[in-house]
């Protein structure tokens, strides 16, 4: 199996295999190969459209299966535990109605009645971590009352911005998709302070755990 690896930010992509591998310089972002070709890893930017632009990528170069991997936002714990991504929202995808936002699933038309559906990734083939929602938006949220809204509409734990974007490319592919993400802050009013404070950190948490995962992948 081939692991198509996509992360926002270069230090979540440093983290993973650090110096394994080859960089391509055929690519418009950062990209990064094991020798072994069992993965390949992306880079393009934060934010849904860089995410999508790079999944989409890495499947055009023989990935069977993607990964969203770095740290996230925890709305529904402060823990700094990492977690597997089971099911996936984006937060800002829907319709304003009657001075409300309705969220709809991504990807299908934003009108009449929401039938809001996660994206569900692959299971868990052995790692153990503790599973997880995430919601995905173009926007970084550090606002506890926000927050709090997000869980009560979505039942979510975690927030990013990248996958979301990458389970609604996979699943139009038709591929399995999983996410790996380690929490950097609380989506608060501290949140900015706490994310770059805490940053390479939990990359380097997220990192380990999608090095096993690759293993294990592999092996199989």
């Amino acid at each position: 199996m081939r692991i198509g690896i996509i992360t926002g930010l270069l230090e979540e992509a440093d983290c993973f295999r650090r110096g394994i591998g080859r960089t391509r310089r055929d690519m418009p972002f950062y990209c990064r190969e094991g020798d072994g070709e069992d993965w390949v890893l992306a880079c393009a930017g934060v934010g849904k459209v860089n995410a999508a632009m790079a999944a989409a990528t890495l499947i055009g170069e023989g990935a069977d299966c993607l990964l969203s991997l770095g740290v996230a936002g925890g709305v529904g714990t402060r823990s700094e535990a990492v977690y597997w991504v089971d099911r996936a929202f984006q937060h800002d995808y829907g319709a304003w109605r009657d001075n409300q936002f309705i969220a709809f699933r991504a990807g299908t038309m934003p009108i009449g009645t929401s039938r809001l559906e996660p994206l569900s990734a692959m299971p868990d083939p052995g790692l153990g971590l503790p599973a997880a929602t995430i919601l995905t938006g173009d926007c970084f949220i550090e606002d506890e009352q926000r927050a709090a809204h997000l869980v009560d509409r979505f039942a979510a734990d975690l927030v990013d911005m990248e996958t979301g974007a990458i389970a609604q490319v996979a699943e139009h592919h038709g591929l399995p998709w999983a996410g790996i993400r380690a929490v950097s802050d609380a989506a608060d009013g501290a949140g900015a302070d706490d994310f770059h404070a805490n940053l390479n950190a939990a990359a380097a948490r997220a990192a380990a755990a999608a090095d096993r995962l690759v293993t294990m992948l592999a092996r199989g």
